[in-house]
């Protein structure tokens, strides 16, 4: 297994998109019930299949990851031959996780306790491998919104 196997409510909202997985390989209801009960080895193989296709599938279409912590926030652009990070630090007495810290950064953008950095990395030989990590570190696939106010403010 490259990722990790989805969760039960994963493969609950994926059921359909499951069904026709096995129907793929010309498993039927009836015989995925049969290899779940008298062959459980090979019915985990097929869920760590369908869940490594999810994934795959998932971290192809990502363009941006964030990353929040009380006093830290990564963001990510996902680009095709590396990823662009804005990290943004504040050195005061604020939690960015929280609705109150994340307003003050907000009116406080350019204040002398909110620090920006910009680097830029180039993926491995797995670039979804190296974007995984990332969400297993934390961070949260999103539209960008974010990166991109802040690529403009500070670009």
């Amino acid at each position: 297994m490259k990722y990790s196997r989805l969760t039960k409510e994963q493969f609950e909202e994926l059921h359909q998109e499951f069904i026709n997985f096995l129907a793929s390989q010309t498993i039927s209801a009836g015989e995925w019930e049969d290899i779940k009960t008298n062959n459980p080895e090979v019915a985990e193989q097929e869920l760590d299949v369908f869940s490594d296709l999810v994934w795959e599938g998932v971290l192809n279409h990502a363009k941006y990851l964030e990353h929040i912590s009380p006093k830290d926030m990564h963001l990510f652009a996902l680009n095709e031959e590396h990823m662009h990070l804005i990290g943004v630090k504040v050195t005061t007495d604020v939690d960015l996780t929280t609705t109150e810290g994340f307003n003050w950064l907000r009116s406080n953008l350019m204040d002398d306790a909110v620090e920006f950095v910009q680097a830029k990395k180039d993926y491995s030989d797995d670039k979804n491998l190296d974007r995984f990590t990332l969400i297993q570190q934390g961070a949260n696939i999103t539209k960008g919104e974010l990166y991109e106010y802040l690529f403009k403010l500070i670009n």
